[in-house]
């Protein structure tokens, strides 16, 4: 794989992609709708999140949860290389409820970067049955795989979150019911009952993004959605609240890695 270069791999599995990448690339700040476990191959990174300043080298495995602010960074010159299984809430939920013997669809991922042998070797054979062509009708295996890999990474239960403030819920509700909507910082400081220096402060402590950078995440994620569905990518980028497809092009590939094109391409 050329140095640089992210791809994002045919999946024979619904609701589970797969992305291969090799990169400097630094990512900021940014939230998934999707949780994702991964494995680095190659060099180290350290990344920051609501779970910690942490570091990640050859060897180690990597998650995020949905919702989570994480960025990632190269340690050294080098760059890094990694692939990374998103998965749909959906397909978490219903393996917790398996893993759980049906106490509980729900689950996270606890460590933000961990080392287990056996885990990795579960990775590889998981990407590999997903991602391999040869194996479209091994469904079996593949979901075996994907059971034994989560087991051994994913906590079930309810997770335990701190409490919101009532006037940060308020706000991003008001972002979440409609990203896409004209919203001004007035409007989002009216519904929280604060002023809007408050919002700005209170919401960047509560979730980790300011009013402006979470509505343009989820308007990326929205995007992305509308890509997914086949939406042709500047139908995708109005629809999503993008004043063009270039300014969505600009942070689907500060997010992803790779343009919406590309991203387009490999879900046909």
């Amino acid at each position: 794989m050329t140095k640089g270069q992210f791809r994002m791999l045919r999946s024979a599995t619904a609701g589970i992609d797969a992305v291969e990448a090799e990169s400097r690339h630094s990512f900021a700040r940014h939230t998934h709708d999707q949780f994702g476990i991964g494995l680095i191959y190659q060099g180290a990174q350290k990344s920051l999140s609501g779970r910690g300043v942490v570091e990640a080298g050859a060897g180690d495995m990597i998650t995020v949860n949905p919702g989570e602010v994480h960025d990632g960074a190269p340690i050294g010159d080098a760059g890094r290389s990694w692939r990374m299984l998103y998965f749909d809430p959906s397909v978490i939920a219903a393996a917790a409820k398996d893993i759980s013997q049906g106490r509980s669809d729900a689950g996270e991922f606890a460590s933000p970067a961990f080392k287990d042998a056996e885990a990795a070797n579960q990775f590889r054979a998981l990407f590999a049955a997903i991602t391999d062509p040869t194996t479209e009708n091994e469904a079996i295996r593949r979901e075996e795989r994907l059971l034994l890999l989560l087991a051994s990474a994913l906590a079930t239960g309810r997770p335990e979150h701190h409490e919101r403030p009532a006037t940060v819920t308020a706000a991003k509700t008001m972002i979440d019911d409609d990203p896409t909507a004209a919203i001004t910082l007035a409007d989002l400081a009216a519904e929280a009952g604060l002023s809007r220096f408050q919002l700005v402060r209170n919401f960047a402590s509560a979730v980790g993004l300011t009013p402006h950078a979470y509505i343009v995440q989820c308007r990326i994620d929205l995007a992305r959605r509308l890509i997914d569905e086949g939406t042709p990518l500047a139908e995708a980028a109005f629809a999503a609240g993008f004043a063009d497809q270039s300014h969505m092009t600009r942070v689907f590939v500060s997010k992803y890695g790779l343009s919406p094109g590309l991203y387009a391409e490999a879900r046909k």
